[in-house]
Parts: structure tokens; C-alpha cells; sequence
């Protein structure tokens, strides 16, 4: 959800966007969507998105991973095997993260996390 954050394509996204910055006046991201993001502008080498990036992180809280977080991964990831499921753990970090830190998980994988408090923000 973030890189359609940074694109304001969608008009949905954007709007509820601006919604969360009114409630909470700026953006928080796991330490993990930061370095998805990262990984993903350094592998294409586009350096003009990587500033504009880094321009958005300087003014985004970045929640960083703690034992908390992990413990909590750990256990939405047995919930999810035991339902069947087959959680990533990166995805789950992030969900705990979100968790951990009383903010809702926004996320366009909901198929994924439909037994996570989550949101699409390309639902209108």
C-alpha cells in the first residue's frame, strides 16, 4: 500500500491517506515496508523515486522491530498454520508491527490477512 501512497494515483488511497494524516499528523511504516521499499527502488536503480523515498521517511515514523513485535509475528504465524494458512514472515512483522503500536494494518493483500484487523485503502 505505501508505493500507492507515494504514487496518489488512486483517488480512494489518497483520501484515506489524508484521513490517517489527520488522526495521527504523520505516517508510520515498520521498519520491514521501509526496506521492502528500499530493496525494491535500489534493484531498479531508480534514483529519483529512491529521493523521493527518502524525502517521505524523513518524514515518516519508522517503527522499528522489537522482541515484542517478534513474539507477536511469532504467534499470528501459528495462528495462521493452524488455520491452514501459509503466513510470510515478513508480512507478519509488519501486522505485528502495526499491531504492537495500536494502528490498524493497511494493506492490499487483505485475502491474506482476513483474520487480521486490516484495511484496503482501494476500497472505497
Amino acid at each position: 500500500m505505501l508505493n500507492e501512497v507515494l504514487k496518489k494515483k488512486n483517488l480512494s488511497v489518497v483520501r484515506r491517506a489524508a484521513e490517517y494524516l489527520a488522526e495521527y499528523s504523520q505516517f508510520a511504516v515498520s521498519s520491514i515496508t521501509r526496506y521492502e521499499a528500499l530493496r525494491g527502488l535500489k534493484e531498479k536503480n531508480a534514483t529519483a523515486q529512491l529521493a523521493r523515498f527518502q524525502r517521505f521517511c524523513a518524514n515518516t515514523q519508522v517503527l522499528a522491530v522489537t522482541e515484542e513485535i517478534l513474539d507477536m509475528a511469532a504467534d499470528l504465524w501459528v495462528t495462521g498454520r493452524n488455520s491452514g494458512l501459509a503466513p510470510k514472515d515478513a508480512d507478519l512483522i509488519i501486522a505485528a508491527t502495526a499491531l504492537q503500536h495500536g494502528r490498524m494494518l493497511v494493506t492490499g493483500n487483505t485475502a491474506h490477512f482476513s483474520w487480521i484487523p486490516g484495511q484496503d485503502w482501494r476500497d472505497p
